[in-house]
């Protein structure tokens, strides 16, 4: 007679929960949260913020957090009897969303790198992520107001202001409700896409057949946003290195470089963008880039109206062609045989599609701030200024399905005809 010994919790069953509950969700949140600031703070400093009053640096770090997870903060000005103020600010820095998106993505997997977790212990896992996410990001909402004082300098404005008693002040604050609300919908997505790009193993029944569909286009289109940053982290480093302002590289870097290289991917895959740069913003973008947008009025920004400051700026196509035939020839590779080059085709679309609408959702930038004077308005041109970014957006998303149409019927016959298509086994080991 036979007998089948039963067999002894491992890892990959709902036994391992207690191991992964509680007190390691803690550290996870408290890992993402460390390094968003260790990311922020540095690029905050080199930006300048390190010279405002009363731990003011301490506040707009924690203010940076907040929209870095797409909380809002919102402006507020007081200039007193004689003067009237407005200011508005709408952007993510990217660079800071990024690298918290990664270690808590890291931080959810790591339970799972040995097997899958049972649906409910899954649930029980990524409430104990939410919980303490949720309660921090309120704690950084209350955290991020304060209230500065605008210097009026010594000209013309400043004598005026002198004369009359003039101290213009901005402040800045969170609504803490819609703060945790957002931030818990932007840490559904980032588990969401984790368990979209993680081992086959680390997902099990039905999830993980519909993740062998979703996986390998999912992984490709990560890829391409992550070579994207890699590369123009070189490229900053060059620019640093050659002397030119690098204390404003650096905080492009640490604060928005991802807002800028996807932007670039954006472009040379056809979009079009809408944008104003205006009053005495300094930041650390190319100069055909600055130069289109410190144009008249609003500029209408692309390939085209790049090339007419930079003849280079027509490299974009090349490279988000490059990166788009790469990115679904690896997929085409990576997927099981017997899928047809339409549907690889289409899932390459929705895959690209998804991440250009990504990329313009997080990626628009609105902000103005400005001081009229008795009237007289900005009289030495250092008291207002704006900055827009605003893709169109449909427009885009819809030249990015094109792209991955061509590129997934292109690819899937290639990965096919030379071998590099893994088998089913194969692909499911993955």
């Amino acid at each position: 007679m036979t007998t089948h010994a039963s067999p002894s919790p491992g890892p990959h069953t709902s036994s391992a929960v207690p191991r992964h509950g509680w007190p390691a969700a803690l550290a996870v949140v408290l890992a993402a949260l460390v390094a968003m600031g260790a990311v922020a703070g540095p690029g905050l400093w080199a930006a300048g913020a390190a010279e405002l009053p009363d731990g003011g640096f301490w506040r707009v770090l924690a203010a940076t957090v907040v929209t870095a997870v797409g909380g809002s903060v919102t402006l507020s000005g007081d200039a007193g009897a004689f003067a009237s103020s407005q200011a508005g600010l709408t952007v993510m820095p990217l660079s800071v969303t990024l690298t918290g998106a990664l270690v808590l993505g890291c931080g959810f997997l790591r339970p799972l790198r040995h097997g899958p977790l049972g649906g409910r212990a899954l649930g029980t896992w990524t409430l104990a992520i939410a919980v303490p996410w949720a309660l921090a990001v309120a704690g950084l909402a209350v955290a991020a107001r304060d209230t500065f004082t605008i210097s009026l300098g010594d000209g013309a404005v400043g004598g005026l202001g002198d004369l009359f008693g003039v101290s213009p002040k901005v402040g800045f604050g969170t609504d803490v409700a819609a703060t945790v609300l957002v931030g818990l919908l932007w840490l559904a997505g980032v588990l969401l896409l984790a368990l979209l790009v993680a081992p086959r193993r680390a997902s099990a029944g039905r999830w993980s057949r519909a993740g062998d569909a979703v996986r390998p286009v999912a992984r490709a289109a990560v890829a391409v946003l992550l070579v994207l940053v890699a590369a123009g982290l070189v490229a900053a480093l060059v620019v640093a290195a050659r002397g030119d302002r690098p204390r404003a590289v650096c905080a492009l870097v640490l604060l928005g470089l991802p807002n800028l290289v996807w932007l670039a991917f954006t472009l040379g895959l056809g979009a079009t963008w809408h944008g104003r740069l205006d009053g005495p913003f300094q930041v650390a973008v190319p100069r055909a880039l600055e130069e289109v947008l410190r144009a008249p009025g609003v500029s209408t920004l692309d390939v085209r109206t790049l090339a007419q400051h930079d003849g280079r700026a027509w490299w974009l196509v090349a490279v988000a062609a490059v990166l788009v035939l790469a990115a679904a020839f690896v997929s085409a590779a990576r997927t099981p045989g017997g899928v047809r080059p339409w549907v690889h085709a289409l899932r390459t679309a929705a895959a690209l599609g998804v991440t250009v609408l990504m990329i313009c959702l997080v990626g628009r930038i609105s902000g103005h701030y400005g001081l009229d004077l008795f009237g007289l308005g900005d009289l030495d041109g250092r008291l207002s200024g704006a900055l827009l970014l605003d893709p169109d957006t449909w427009a885009a998303v819809g030249l990015a399905l094109l792209w991955g149409l061509v590129a997934g019927f292109v690819c899937a016959p290639l990965a096919a005809r030379t071998g590099a298509r893994r088998s089913d086994r194969a692909a499911r080991e993955v």
